[in-house]
């Protein structure tokens, strides 16, 4: 449950007292990760908020989770200064803090324009936090009676990650003004179009359409970005010099999470040593002998880590090493996928690893012997996922360090941990042969569409002030991709699971970048029990999976939306997909890791004018 500063409360104070903090709503814990986490606007009932940063949230009731993987991940890409993953666990230790946002409300009766703070709004307080909402005192319209505020539903934002309240005085008045007289937001005729939406000023009677605050005019009409995150109040204006737009609260594409998840992989037996010294293996990475050790344990990491108590170095020198040596086989830091991908295509018959994982391998389905290897049923799963940052206006691509910095900040300082959640739940992972995919690659049809969408990448990237094809990430990808789409859409229709509840991962890798991958794994993912009610491996079976796959592969071949969709080029227009849509392909984008691009059903299936693209293209 978020709880609310007092936006009366100037911007230097805290929350130290148990009474600046009112109970103002709930949301569930994931949200924090996808769509509410430090930074992004909260539509609550009656107004909305902000959740503060991670500085914040002090004492604040959370859990860790324990995923020495992607910690590791996050280490590497977030800096050495993350020591845990922490799952916030509710309103019972306190809920999170968050700030009004957007600062400025309006008058649901006279259309008074102002700021949250300005003395004209009051929070009134209901035990009942939905019903905790602001009025106007005193209001002229209501007969001196209160009258309910609403948000001013408008902001400002740039790429840059920086989110402002829309600069009301300064868009009224055309420029910077001595005037600041109270201003007034209304609408004229029955259209709520932003042509028909106008701000006033009382008091020398400037006005201006919204109209203006959109598009090309807006580059006239906006003035430079202030640099500000109003999730970090405390935090100083960042220069910047990045183009302001208007975006509306509730807008999708006001924040954008980046995160990164694993999936809890059987472990090999270990002491309660060794799990420490690879938690905190930044401490110890550096120690090159055990003479060298026995000195820092006597002056340092005794006094540090009350663990150690007890614990010889001669032991721990070798748990040092046990650590180091099983490092040195893993796969690197950042590459999650590979240690899964070799965990699952590497289950013989069964393989169970403690309450977190059960798979049990299975003929691959009855008709697609030819193109499938193997199919591992997961009866049992867990993921992590950890928040890194967030990204305002456009959605965050692949991780590239280059492009960490246009990431906004969850805290002022680096943190020193990172919001995260844990789901359970089953699935199916799929196995393509390698060779088939090999062979596939290699028809000149293939090659020549690789062209085609690695040219809508870049005219994309062109778009978007970048170069090249950076982002793109080959044709096999989209072929799997595009097949894991199709897949779980019949999935959701026989599975009792919603096509929002399944989730998928595609493990694509050409052979020149290291060991080949060619697979799905298609999942559910629940923080309770739903996730493993076993709807989904009941239909891995080969002789139940066969069919379907079967149907998915005869509903693509024809799209409600055919022509337009199967004629469609993704250079005429920058997109990322080329014959797909909502109507044959597209399915919620909390299931699509990629957001609905790289997609292309005429590299799965024949399509009128696409010969030779089709990897089941025997199936016809």
């Amino acid at each position: 449950m978020p709880r609310n500063r007092n936006p009366r409360q100037h911007r230097k104070q805290g929350f130290g007292r148990e009474d600046e903090k009112d109970k103002v709503g709930n949301i569930r814990i994931s949200q924090f990760i996808w769509s509410g986490g430090p930074g992004a606007p909260i539509d609550l009932p009656n107004f909305s908020v902000v959740p503060l940063g991670l500085e914040y949230w002090g004492a604040l009731g959370t859990q860790e989770i324990d995923e020495p993987r992607l910690l590791r991940a996050v280490r590497h890409m977030r800096g050495n200064q993350v020591r845990t993953l922490k799952q916030p666990v509710g309103a019972g230790e306190g809920g999170i803090p968050v700030t009004v946002f957007p600062g400025w409300l309006r008058c649901t009766r006279c259309n008074l324009l102002a700021e949250a703070n300005s003395g004209s709004f009051r929070l009134k307080k209901h035990r009942d936090p939905t019903r905790t909402k602001f009025v106007h005192e005193s209001c002229p319209g209501n007969g001196g009676r209160n009258a309910d505020a609403v948000p001013a539903r408008f902001m400002v934002a740039c790429e840059h990650g920086h989110l402002d309240d829309f600069p009301w005085h300064w868009y009224v008045h055309r420029g910077e003004s001595e005037c600041k007289g109270p201003l007034e937001f209304y609408e004229v005729g029955d259209s709520l179009q932003t042509q028909n939406l106008y701000v006033e000023c009382r008091q020398c009677g400037s006005k201006r359409s919204m109209a203006e605050a959109f598009g090309e005019p807006a580059k006239e009409s906006l003035p430079a970005c202030r640099g500000r995150h109003p999730h970090l109040p405390d935090m100083p204006p960042e220069e910047c010099d990045a183009e302001l737009r208007t975006v509306l609260l509730g807008a999708s594409n006001v924040w954008f999470s980046v995160t990164r998840s694993s999936l809890a992989l059987p472990e090999r037996p270990t002491s309660e040593l060794e799990r420490f010294v690879r938690r905190e293996w930044t401490a110890f990475e550096d120690v090159d002998s055990e003479e060298n050790l026995k000195f820092l344990l006597e002056m340092y990491f005794r006094k540090r880590y009350g663990e150690l108590n007890g614990v010889s170095a001669r032991d721990l020198w070798n748990a040092i090493a046990l650590v180091r040596s099983r490092m040195e086989e893993e796969s690197e830091p950042d590459d999650l996928l590979l240690p899964e991908w070799r965990t699952l295509t590497r289950v013989d018959t069964r393989l169970e690893g403690g309450p977190d994982f059960l798979a049990k391998r299975v003929e691959p389905p009855r008709g697609f012997e030819r193109w499938i290897d193997s199919v591992v049923l997961l009866e049992r799963l867990r993921e992590v996922t950890a928040l890194l940052g967030f990204t305002r206006l456009e959605p965050p691509g692949d991780w590239d360090p280059d492009n960490a910095p246009s990431w906004a900040p969850l805290t002022s300082d680096p943190p020193t941990w990172l919001p995260a959640n844990e789901v359970r739940g089953e699935g199916i992972f799929i196995r393509f042969k390698e060779s088939v995919v090999r062979d596939w690659l290699n028809r000149p049809p293939v090659r020549a569409r690789d062209g085609l969408l690695a040219e809508a990448q870049r005219a994309w990237n062109r778009t978007r002030g970048k170069a090249g094809t950076t982002g793109y990430p080959g044709i096999r990808y989209v072929l799997l991709h595009t097949f894991s789409h199709l897949l779980l859409r019949e999935l959701a229709m026989e599975s009792g699971y919603s096509a929002a509840s399944i989730k998928e991962r595609i493990y694509a890798r050409e052979e020149g970048e290291g060991e080949p991958m060619a697979g799905i794994l298609l999942y559910t993912a629940a923080a309770d029990s739903d996730g493993t009610l076993g709807g989904l491996v009941r239909l891995g079976r080969p002789a139940i999976l066969g069919p379907m796959m079967a149907r998915a592969l005869e509903r693509a071949g024809i799209c409600a939306t055919d022509p337009l969709c199967l004629e469609h080029d993704p250079r005429m227009d920058a997109s990322l997909h080329g014959a797909a849509c909502h109507a044959c392909s597209f399915v919620s984008e909390t299931s699509c890791e990629s957001g609905n691009r790289y997609l292309d059903r005429a590299l799965v299936v024949p399509l009128w004018d696409h010969g030779g693209l089709a990897f089941f293209e025997s199936r016809r």
